[in-house]
């Protein structure tokens, strides 16, 4: 779905706590389905078709966001705005791969980060203005953390498909 101006509205499940306690039912699993395919879409018309009411929506929608299952985000396109460059990093490393991660996490180009097994002990992507501002980021931040052994850059030269809607399954 696409908001002039903003990009897709998309919605994502929060990856970042696997085997996590909360259960999910069938009407939550819907709620969920419903929002990827509009993240915009009312409290009022997800319960009719879900069967619920607006305010029993919108609890469900208030508990899994607090719990941590998802987030409900306004996901842009970054060449719409102004950052000419995107890259996926492989990062191998020695030590704690878990400190690695963090430290990435925290440099504000980066928009993903995973531990991996592989080839890589960390993938992150990047988001930078141009070329220039890839490299500088190569040098001074990430190649510099503590534990990197060394990078392999993957230059985006054209976003084919990226979506969220895979459901809850």
């Amino acid at each position: 779905m696409t908001n002039p101006g903003l990009g897709p509205v998309s919605f994502r499940v929060n990856q970042s706590r696997p085997g996590a306690a909360f259960q999910l039912d069938d009407l939550s699993k819907q709620i969920i389905e419903k929002l990827q395919q509009d993240g915009r879409r009312s409290y009022a018309g997800i319960g009719k078709a879900v069967g619920l009411s607006e305010a029993a929506v919108r609890q469900r929608v208030q508990r899994m966001v607090d719990a941590g299952v998802m987030q409900i985000v306004a996901v842009t396109d970054p060449m719409q705005l102004g950052f000419a460059r995107q890259a996926m990093i492989g990062i191998r490393c020695t030590g704690d791969t878990t400190r690695v991660a963090e430290k990435l996490a925290a440099i504000e180009s980066v928009d993903y980060v995973v531990l991996t097994a592989g080839s890589f002990d960390a993938i992150c992507e990047v988001v930078c203005a141009d070329d220039d501002d890839l490299l500088d980021l190569l040098n001074t931040q990430i190649r510099a953390l503590p534990g990197v052994i060394s990078t392999e850059t993957l230059v985006y030269l054209k976003l084919v498909k990226q979506q969220y809607n895979w459901g809850t399954r």
